[in-house]
C-alpha cells in the first residue's frame, strides 16, 4: 500500500473546546463492544449466582420498596399495582444512576489503561451507558411477566403507540447521565473528594425524583415546583406514561429535560476537552 494512502491517526494534545469527532465511536465500535462485554462479566465474576443477580437484584429491591413505601408508608401509586409501580421506577432509576456513577469513575478507575495506549477516551463512558441499558432491558423482561399477569386481570393497561416514546426517553436519560458523569469524571482528576460525593449525591437525587412516589402526590406549592425543576422527573413520569398508562406528561417539562440533557452533554464535552490533555499528570 502506498504510504500516502495508508490510514493513520494523528494524536495531539491540541483540541478545541467543542471537538467531539463522533466518527471515532463508529471506528472503535469493536472496542466499545469489548468494554461492554468486560463490564457485564466483571461485575458477576466469582459469584455463585452470576448473571442471575441481574434478575434477583431488581426483584428484591422491588419487594423492599413494596413493603417499606407501599405497605408501611402507604404512598400512592396512582392505582397501579405496587409491584409494577416500584419495579418500573427502580428499573429506570437504576439505568440512570448506574450510568452516572459508572461514567463518573471512568477516568479515575481506568487511568492505568489510558496511560498505556491511545483510543478515544469517551468510548469508555459510552460503553458504561450501553452496559446499563442492557441491564435495564433485562429488568424490563422481568417486568413484562408481571405486567402480563396484571393486564390479564384487567388491573393495568396502556396504549401500544406510547411505547414508541420509550427509545426517546432512554436516549435522553442516558445522555443526561453521560453528560453529568463526564463532568464529574473530568473534575475528579484534580478534586478526588468529588468521587466520594457523587454516590451520596445520586442517592439524594433519587428521593428528589418521583421514583417511589408519583408526581401527582405533590399537587401544588414549593414541593411540586422543586420536583418539576428536577430534569429527571419528567422523564420518569413519561416512562410510566409509556408502559403503565399513568404519569403526568407536561410539555414544558419534556422540553426542559431535553434542553438540560443537551446542555449538560455540551458542558461535559467542553470540560472533558479542557482536562483531557493533562489529566494523566494530575490523576
Amino acid at each position: 500500500m502506498n504510504q500516502k494512502t495508508m490510514p493513520h491517526t494523528h494524536i495531539t494534545a491540541k483540541r478545541g473546546l467543542f471537538d467531539l469527532h463522533p466518527g471515532e465511536f463508529w471506528e472503535y465500535r469493536d472496542l466499545i463492544f469489548l468494554f461492554v462485554k468486560k463490564d457485564l462479566s466483571i461485575v458477576y465474576k466469582q459469584t455463585i449466582l452470576g448473571p442471575l443477580w441481574l434478575v434477583l437484584n431488581p426483584l428484591m429491591t422491588t419487594l423492599v420498596y413494596t413493603v417499606v413505601f407501599g405497605r408501611i408508608a402507604k404512598l400512592s401509586t396512582d392505582g397501579i399495582p405496587q409491584i409494577l409501580f416500584y419495579m418500573a421506577g427502580n428499573a429506570m432509576w437504576s439505568f440512570f444512576s448506574e450510568s452516572l456513577i459508572g461514567t463518573a469513575g471512568t477516568f479515575r478507575t481506568n487511568a492505568h489503561l489510558f496511560g498505556k495506549v491511545y483510543f478515544p477516551r469517551l468510548t469508555k463512558p459510552v460503553a458504561t451507558v450501553i452496559t446499563s441499558a442492557i441491564s435495564f432491558l433485562i429488568q424490563m423482561v422481568l417486568f413484562s411477566f408481571f405486567y402480563i399477569y396484571y393486564a390479564a386481570k384487567g388491573m393495568v393497561s396502556t396504549e401500544p403507540w406510547r411505547l414508541l416514546l420509550l427509545p426517546v426517553i432512554l436516549i435522553l436519560m442516558g445522555g443526561m447521565a453521560l453528560g453529568c458523569g463526564i463532568i464529574v469524571s473530568s473534575l475528579t482528576a484534580k478534586y478526588r473528594d468529588l468521587a466520594v460525593a457523587v454516590g451520596f449525591g445520586v442517592r439524594l437525587w433519587m428521593y428528589a425524583t418521583p421514583v417511589v412516589y408519583p408526581l401527582s402526590t405533590a399537587t401544588e406549592g414549593i414541593m411540586r415546583t422543586l420536583l418539576l425543576i428536577n430534569p429527571v422527573t419528567q422523564l420518569m413520569e413519561a416512562f410510566r406514561y409509556c408502559i403503565l398508562g399513568t404519569g403526568e406528561m407536561i410539555p414544558a417539562g419534556c422540553v426542559w429535560s431535553a434542553v438540560f440533557t443537551a446542555l449538560v452533554l455540551l458542558l461535559g464535552i467542553v470540560v472533558f476537552n479542557m482536562t483531557e490533555k493533562d489529566f494523566m499528570d494530575t490523576i
